[in-house]
């Protein structure tokens, strides 16, 4: 009887050390190392020139879309409102990552609190996910206007469009609670280095020493139903518009209405296509490396194209320019 209790005894201090131990692991990782794109200080210098340069444009091209937006009577339909909200939605999709990324380009190893990097995350998912919304959004406004234009005006109000775009930002935060909620009940007791330029989701989930599956499975199901939805609406809208156009005897009509498209055609398959190639394809079908090129792509130099996609190809867009650049020029 004595040898059993001193036995239950040393057994109950051996788990007492083990629990005492793994505690102190656990509350090791204070902060996370973010590996940055490369290790070469020569790349590093040369992609640090390049980034801040396109950096620079997104914010200049963004906020003068915005500006040229509200201070021009002749764009204030809902196509422009929602293009406004998109050069939005860019400036804090870029702003959330390339600082950050920048930093890492300037040294090695790229230092965040863990609250940091749940915050990263929250705010790169708002921003990505809201632009999925509103990107839907403007498909529907395409196809008002080409398949019911008489329509148009009632279909696509002003208290329609609020509540799209108002939508397209909700959708945004409740993605991002579920990204940030499961990402807060991850434990993190080992290595601390992520292999990326920004807090992403997957890398910080390989490095949870323990978490729930679901905590894999939920996000998962989150990001790939909205990016279906979102898709599929892009995708019937765009449908309708074509057979609508086709029954078009005239021209010039027809050239109008594919004009009208082709830029947010553009936009959609830039994003989305960057999109599924990160989030739906299987992962054992591209290496880490890929993986931050093409992240690089939808998170920092897409933001930069889409003023360009927008303005160079439409003539609403560049006559308000002409007229907003000719008042300048006679206040001076």
């Amino acid at each position: 009887l004595y040898y059993n209790v001193v036995t239950v005894k040393n057994i109950q201090v051996i788990l007492n050390s083990i629990l005492t131990t793994w505690r102190g692991n656990y509350s090791v990782v204070t902060e996370f190392i973010l590996l940055g794109l490369t290790e070469d200080a020569t790349v590093c210098a040369i992609l640090f020139v390049v980034f801040l340069g396109v950096y620079s444009a997104t914010l200049m091209g963004n906020l003068n879309i915005i500006i040229l937006i509200r201070s021009s009577p002749q764009l204030h339909t809902p196509m422009y409102l929602f293009l406004s909200h998109l050069a939005f939605l860019d400036i804090g999709y870029s702003s959330s990552v390339t600082p950050i990324m920048l930093k890492g380009l300037l040294r090695k190893g790229t230092f965040v609190p863990v609250a940091g990097c749940v915050a990263q995350l929250c705010s790169v998912v708002t921003f990505g996910t809201s632009e999925s919304f509103l990107l839907a959004s403007m498909a529907y406004d395409r196809y008002v206007a080409i398949c019911s234009p008489l329509l148009y005006s009632t279909q696509m109000s002003s208290r329609i469009c609020i509540l799209l775009v108002a939508a397209s930002y909700l959708g945004g935060c409740v993605n991002a609670w579920i990204f940030t909620g499961c990402s807060l009940n991850l434990s993190f007791c080992g290595p601390n280095k992520v292999n990326h330029f920004f807090c992403d989701y997957s890398p910080l989930l390989k490095l949870s020493c323990f978490h729930d599956f679901s905590f894999e499975v939920i996000p998962a199901i989150s990001s790939g139903s909205i990016i279906v939805v979102t898709v599929f609406i892009i995708a019937l809208s765009y449908v309708y518009i074509l057979v609508s156009v086709m029954k078009m005897r005239s021209t010039e009509g027809r050239q109008k209405a594919f004009s009208t498209c082709t830029s947010h055609l553009t936009a959609v398959t830039l994003f989305f296509g960057t999109i599924t190639f990160i989030y739906v394809m299987p992962k054992s079908s591209y290496s880490t490396d890929q993986n931050k090129v093409v992240s690089v792509f939808y998170t920092v130099v897409i933001p930069m194209l889409n003023p360009l996609i927008y303005s160079l190809r439409n003539k609403d867009v560049k006559e308000a320019m002409r007229k907003l650049m000719a008042k300048a020029r006679w206040w001076s």
